[in-house]
């Protein structure tokens, strides 16, 4: 389960320097981010800080920026972790799975507006919510970034083209568990990326520390990597 590592460096939550709006998406509460006529959405599950992390924001507004229509919900109801030491009555109350049926309101809502096709980029916690999504096929494409929870044979279940970015410091998916996930897509002949960023840890692509220049330069490499995987996919 989840570790001090997945819950290290929680963000400091506060607003200003965001493009986007608040709404409502399939009846959960949403920050989106983007063209609205946009035949193409991008739907992003935050880690277990939930949706106002700054950072994570601030990448959707970078992803909005190629074109997509960004959407990411509050699959937590108003109710983030705000403390390491309660996450495993947390856990109880927001499983992963709990968040894939909540998801599937928000992916019909986008079709009913025009959505062609969805993506999805999970965190952390989030990644496993997305490769169920990719296992129903709720989804198109995916990207997982230092993924939790996620097991090979999760990825053995995906059909959808994947990304994943890992961490070389990382005991939630270490760089091992990316290999072998990336073997398992390759074998199963399903488009695929992976990279492992050396010297960041897990989290680090919407946690990284603004005085930290190696962290800073891996989550712009990461997330650039992420805009353009996404267009590959398209």
């Amino acid at each position: 389960m989840s570790g001090p590592e997945c819950c290290q460096n929680p963000p400091v939550i506060s607003s200003g320097g965001e493009s986007g709006e608040l709404l409502q998406i399939g009846s959960l509460n949403s920050y989106v981010s983007g063209n609205p006529d946009s035949k193409v959405a991008v739907l992003l599950v935050s880690d277990v800080f939930g949706y106002e992390a700054p950072k994570l924001r601030q990448l959707a507004d970078k992803v909005a920026a190629a074109g997509y229509y960004v959407v990411v919900p509050d699959f937590f109801h108003g109710d983030p972790l705000t403390s390491i030491t309660k996450i495993g009555d947390w856990l109880k109350n927001h499983a992963p799975e709990q968040a894939v049926e909540f998801a599937k309101p928000v992916i019909h809502a986008l079709k009913e507006k025009g959505i062609t096709k969805i993506g999805a980029a999970g965190f952390c916690w989030g990644a496993k919510v997305v490769v169920e999504l990719a296992k129903d096929g709720e989804i198109q494409f995916a990207a997982l970034l230092h993924p939790s929870f996620v097991t090979l044979d999760d990825i053995k279940g995906v059909k959808v083209p994947t990304g994943i970015l890992g961490a070389e410091i990382d005991k939630m998916s270490p760089p091992e568990l990316v290999k072998e996930f990336e073997a398992a897509l390759v074998a199963n002949e399903v488009n695929n990326f992976a990279k492992i960023y050396p010297g960041v840890s897990h989290g680090w692509t919407i946690r990284y520390k603004d005085e930290d220049a190696t962290e800073v330069k891996c989550a712009q490499e990461a997330h650039q990597d992420l805009v353009e995987w996404f267009g590959k996919c398209l």
